[in-house]
């Protein structure tokens, strides 16, 4: 008979009314549960189009020139303390397995 119960128990731990139980169900700081069930997402709905304009070629093509020269001057900057880590890097290697 013990088993017969534990085992309709065990069959019917996923349903709503025993997981609903304060008891035996959710945690005492858990969120209530939402009367209905969510719907599915709109998978097919478009967002609206937008109201300002794009940008202009003109002030595209400025926009991707300063970022190309930061890009450079970044490159630059980025070599040049690379190149001086190495040296110091070995320096200071050595000396600290003396």
């Amino acid at each position: 008979m013990a088993a017969l119960i534990g085992a309709a128990l065990a069959l019917a731990g996923c349903s709503s009314q025993i997981a609903d139980l304060p008891l035996v169900g959710t945690p005492a700081d858990a969120p209530a549960r939402p009367k209905e069930p969510g719907a599915y997402l709109p998978v097919n709905d478009l967002p609206p189009n937008r109201d300002e304009a794009t940008m202009d070629p003109k002030e595209r093509a400025r926009i991707q020139a300063e970022l190309i020269a930061a890009r450079d001057r970044q490159a630059v900057v980025t070599q040049s303390v690379g190149t001086q880590g190495v040296g110091t890097q070995g320096k200071d290697a050595g000396a600290a397995a003396k």
